[in-house]
């Protein structure tokens, strides 16, 4: 079993304010774990920059030379409350979104059997001409269209177990029959999108929320009961997935219960899937996950699953 890592350190460069939660040490933090003497049979690649060609299947052009010029050449540029450019935000934004296409053409291709982006900032809740929760470019989405345009993916799915709903994944797949859009999350909560009715166009928006404090087993429930049952009706080509890790008991941003098994357990869920409809491939790629240890050690667990098989 071949399992990417995909990173930079250009991650370090998006300065977020002072006492924001989505800051440099969420990539240190990882990178610190994966040197670990477990994860030296990693396969690993640096993140390249994305090829506007690429973003422009997501993104209208308009949107991303605003978004570049928008960054400043000091300090912060606020976009709203949370989401904030810094003058050395744009390499890795960019990067995040390459790592995630790169993830694609090496998993599609055969040269890994699936992979694990970690870069930052994170992408779901970007939505397509929208920067907002900590996100600018929907790298998930990204990846989707890639594997579509390049591989012939007829039908690609898209999984995302982060804490909050990535609504900009939902908007920009609304109304398009072959991005499947499945995602628990707590409810309510930000940004107040994900309820069991939003459902698309075509019936490929899956919600699946849970209330506030739910633990591993009502997470389980609506993973087993709601999300895998209507992955095996799709039948995907590739399994994308949302990797955030701020449904995790530690974290401060958000309520649930979950714990590293319960990472591990779902890990588990959607390779079996991937390996049911799609030949195995599988992409993941960080989203959220804001108390420093719940994050490493939940990533730790994602990836060491991952390399499992």
């Amino acid at each position: 079993m071949t399992t990417l890592l995909i990173s930079h350190d250009s991650s370090l460069n998006h300065a977020t304010p002072t006492g924001h939660p989505e800051r440099a040490d969420r990539y240190r933090a990882i990178k610190a774990i994966l040197e670990d003497e477990q994860f030296a049979m990693l396969a690993r690649e640096e993140a390249p920059e994305v090829e506007l060609l690429a973003i422009a299947r997501v993104h209208p052009m308009p949107y991303v030379d605003a978004l570049r010029a928008a960054v400043p050449a000091n300090g912060n540029a606020r976009i709203d409350a949370d989401t904030a450019l810094s003058p050395g935000s744009w390499e890795p934004i960019v990067r995040a979104a390459g790592g995630a296409v790169l993830a694609v053409d090496e998993v599609m291709t055969g040269h890994a059997d699936n992979a694990f982006v970690a870069m930052r900032p994170p992408g779901h809740h970007a939505e397509t001409a929208t920067a907002m929760g900590f996100c600018f470019l929907n790298n998930a989405a990204i990846a989707a269209r890639h594997a579509q345009v390049h591989y012939g993916a007829e039908r690609v799915a898209i999984v995302d177990f982060d804490v909050h709903h990535g609504n900009g994944s939902q908007e920009i797949f609304w109304s398009d029959k072959t991005v499947m859009y499945c995602s628990t999350h707590e409810m309510p909560l930000y940004p107040g999108t994900g309820a069991r009715t939003e459902r698309g166009e075509h019936n490929n928006i899956v919600n699946a929320p849970l209330r506030s404090g739910s633990g591993g087993e009502e997470f389980r429930e609506a993973m087993s009961g709601v999300i895998i049952p209507r992955l095996d009706e799709f039948k995907p080509d590739l399994v994308v997935v949302s990797a955030g890790f701020d449904a995790h008991e530690r974290d401060p941003l958000a309520s649930l219960r979950l714990t590293e098994s319960d990472f591990v357990w779902a890990t588990q869920q959607l390779m079996e899937a991937a390996d049911r409809h799609s030949q195995g491939r599988l992409v993941s790629v960080l989203e959220g996950g804001y108390d420093l240890q719940g994050l490493s050690q939940s990533v730790a667990a994602h990836v060491k699953t991952l390399m499992r098989g």
